[in-house]
């Protein structure tokens, strides 16, 4: 009698497995396992026993019910081995009750994928916008549109609207005192590169605002994340002002008639820096979202990322001032000056370095200072990042980390080559590009292990052992 209902029993269990498993992720209120079970499940299926068993009030009817759930206990606990190794985080876990865990989505595993990749799709558009404008910037195509519309516009697609188009370039001063005499051919080429930057950009607006919109209407997105995505939406729109704000000081009339039509270093400066935040910012959320916990399998592996962390944050702080520096150097065209390494031309130290008054703007303004800047700011942060992983070298830490560190100072050295030699090239357009792509590669690398490096929930420390277990 106690067999048939025991085998009752289990056919009930799988159809209750199944119920769980398919069950709203929002109801969840722990981690789920990947047996198909939550903690709250096994104690609401514990707690039913006795109706699934009805001999359980006697004591053989206990004794098949204790045993019952003992099997299913150690059953659950072999199956559920949390891992961070790979990164992998479940993501249905509320908000409510995570020791401080808070999800940026909360609809379960489904929508935190696509949430997901829609960001890591986002930052990686950036990502081409950065590469792009490089490309635009050092064929001397920024200046070819002399007008600026937020929607944009259809290109010229006869001969007389190139005719126009062409006549408007011809009124700048680049035209004036570096391309004239161009052909219309040539025209075409560096109109293409600027229109082709600018669509892309408003390509990307349009590629970020649909998927939000459709993501806010199912409800993925919580309030905290809607709040940042709209943040970095305000400062993409934003972007396409601050680029044409760029582009306008440079169609105005050079100070003297021997200086050569440029943007403002300024104007170019504040341009990349925001493209810089706006990647930054989607990267590190799409990172979030995919990956709540940090990589975390012992407390001792916690502590030695605490430490590490101390010094990866300056060290990140001054990758991002060096990639700041860069672009003064792209704005006053300093890539161009001092085609020699290690020393600038026959000194170390140029004699020009202070002879603008009043003496900050030398370091902002100055083709000498602002060279020499990027050079020792581009050495400290290669030999910051080796000092970082000298000093994780006999830390216990977690082996995801350890390699990202060797990774990014692998990346600061290939950086540095590729500098150097853009220098020596006289800045040729492949390696400009490289280099300027090389320095968002290593920002890249630097916000992934920082984000890494976080603090785990409290949750999760409490299930860490001391230390980790090695195969």
């Amino acid at each position: 009698m106690i067999e048939s209902r025991l085998i009752s029993l289990l056919r009930k269990t799988k159809s209750v497995t199944q119920k769980f498993s398919l069950s709203n992720s929002r109801e969840w209120k722990t981690f789920s396992t990947p047996c198909g079970f939550s903690y709250e499940h096994q104690s609401r299926f514990y707690s039913a026993l006795p109706r699934f068993i009805p001999a359980a009030k006697t004591p053989a009817g206990r004794c098949v019910g204790y045993g019952l759930r003992s099997l299913l206990q150690n059953n659950w606990k072999s199956c559920y081995k949390p891992s961070f190794r790979n990164f992998s985080t479940v993501a249905s876990v509320s908000a409510k009750d995570t020791g401080g865990l808070k999800l940026l989505v909360t609809a379960g595993p489904h929508a935190q994928k696509a949430v997901g990749i829609w960001l890591f799709v986002s930052a990686a558009w950036v990502f081409s916008m950065v590469v792009l404008g490089g490309v635009t910037r050092l064929t001397r195509s920024g200046l070819s549109m002399t007008d600026w519309k937020f929607t944009g516009g259809l290109p010229p697609l006869s001969d007389e609207e190139w005719l126009v188009e062409f006549d408007k370039y011809k009124q700048s001063p680049e035209y004036k005192r570096v391309n004239k005499g161009m052909s219309l051919n040539d025209f075409k080429f560096i109109y293409w590169m600027e229109y082709a930057h600018r669509m892309w950009g408003r390509a990307l607006g349009i590629m970020f605002a649909l998927p939000f919109s459709y993501f806010l209407r199912k409800g993925y997105i919580t309030v905290q994340l809607g709040l940042r995505l709209s943040g970095l939406f305000a400062l993409g729109a934003g972007q396409g002002l601050i680029g044409w704000w760029m582009v306008k000081s440079g169609l105005e009339e050079p100070a003297s008639e021997y200086v050569e039509p440029r943007v403002s270093p300024y104007r170019l400066a504040a341009h990349l820096t925001s493209a810089f935040v706006i990647y930054s910012g989607l990267f590190w959320t799409a990172l979030s979202v995919v990956m709540p916990e940090p990589p975390a399998e012992s407390v001792a592996w916690v502590q030695g990322a605490a430490k590490v962390k101390r010094l990866a944050l300056p060290v990140s702080i001054l990758v991002g001032i060096t990639a700041i520096s860069g672009a003064f150097v792209a704005g006053n065209d300093a890539g161009r000056a001092f085609n020699t390494f290690p020393k600038m031309g026959d000194t170390w130290i140029p004699e020009d370095i202070f002879s603008l008054k009043p003496l900050v703007r030398n370091f902002f303004e100055n083709t000498s200072t602002v060279q020499l800047d990027h050079r020792i700011l581009a050495t400290a942060t290669l030999f910051s990042i080796g000092g970082l992983w000298w000093s994780s070298r006999k830390l216990d830490i977690h082996p995801a980390i350890r390699s990202l560190i060797g990774s990014t100072l692998g990346m600061a050295a290939l950086q540095v080559t590729l500098g150097i030699s853009t220098l020596l090239s006289y800045v040729p357009v492949s390696l400009g590009t490289a280099h300027q792509a090389g320095a968002l590669t290593l920002l890249t690398l630097m916000i992934l292990l920082n984000h890494t490096l976080r603090r785990p929930s409290l949750q999760l420390l409490k299930t860490l052992p001391s230390v980790a277990k090695t195969a």
